[in-house]
């Protein structure tokens, strides 16, 4: 079934998504969170709950599963995904988000299809914005225009990182974080897997960009997510459950850094940057 390129521009409806603090707990859980952790994991904590922004993607991924694209479903990878914070995320309420298609690109293989969602809360205010960039394979070649050549941000050549912090996905994590709303089977039944061309079943890759980013708000943001502005990554391989996440971010200027993160395998992300408050 080939890509429909006729949904440029097109725009879903707004979807309510309803939440509460165990959902923003069950979430953090699923990105590595530790019972210590009092500010992500306990509504008693001094201060409530302080919800790290990638949260975001719950509500985003429902808006986007409302778009039909029309391609083979198994020929799909997402591979970038950005946010940008507005506003801090309350312990409970209600998050309102549309979807847009704001491009469908040629790339020779495959297409790139690229997404944008917003979300506000109940008063209408925009708490956050997400970009999801989907690569299509196989649906290239139809004569379009190969779109904008984004600039990579890259780390400095031969320079150290100014920061690096490691996380071990436990072999149970991806049981966990679909909980939180990505129910894809390729990601716990093995069978399904090998229809993936994996061993076994994969990290999801928005886990994997969860705990990237918990790791940058501990090491750069005094463990503070209120501070975080932009976090954008671009997806190269996939993390094997039982994998550590190392991640290195090298400043480019205050409240700026290029980053990348790897495992013992693979270079999961790259081209990539954080942005947050100083």
């Amino acid at each position: 079934m080939p890509l429909k390129l006729s949904i440029i521009g097109e725009k879903t409806k707004t979807i309510e998504h309803p939440y509460t603090f165990k959902d923003i707990i069950l979430y953090h859980l699923g990105i590595g969170a530790k019972a210590s952790e009092l500010q992500y994991v306990y509504e008693g904590s001094r201060g409530g709950i302080k919800v790290i922004p990638t949260f975001s993607v719950i509500p985003a991924l429902e808006a986007v599963a409302h778009i039909t694209l029309g391609a083979n479903p198994m020929m799909i990878l997402h591979g970038e995904q950005g946010l940008t914070v507005k506003k801090p995320i309350p312990m409970k309420g209600v998050f309102k988000t549309y979807a847009q298609v704001t491009g469908i690109y040629d790339k020779g293989k495959g297409a790139l299809v690229t997404v944008e969602t917003h979300t506000a809360n109940e008063q209408g205010e925009e708490l956050f914005s997400n970009y999801l960039g989907i690569f299509c394979r196989g649906e290239g070649g139809f004569g379009g225009e190969r779109g904008p050549e984004e600039k990579a941000v890259e780390p400095p050549a031969g320079r150290e990182p100014d920061f690096t912090g490691a996380y071990r996905a436990s072999e149970d994590l991806t049981a966990l974080y679909r909980l939180s709303g990505d129910l894809n089977p390729l990601h716990i039944d093995p069978n399904f897997a090998k229809i993936g061309g994996f061993a076994r079943p994969i990290l999801h890759g928005l886990c994997t960009y969860g705990i990237v980013c918990k790791t940058l708000i501990k090491g750069l943001c005094g463990d503070d997510p209120l501070k975080v502005e932009e976090f954008r990554v671009r997806f190269t391989k996939p993390v094997m459950p039982g994998e550590t996440i190392t991640t290195r971010a090298w400043k480019l200027e205050d409240g700026f850094y290029a980053v990348e993160a790897g495992t013992e395998t693979n270079q999961v992300i790259n081209q990539s940057y954080f942005k947050f408050h100083t």
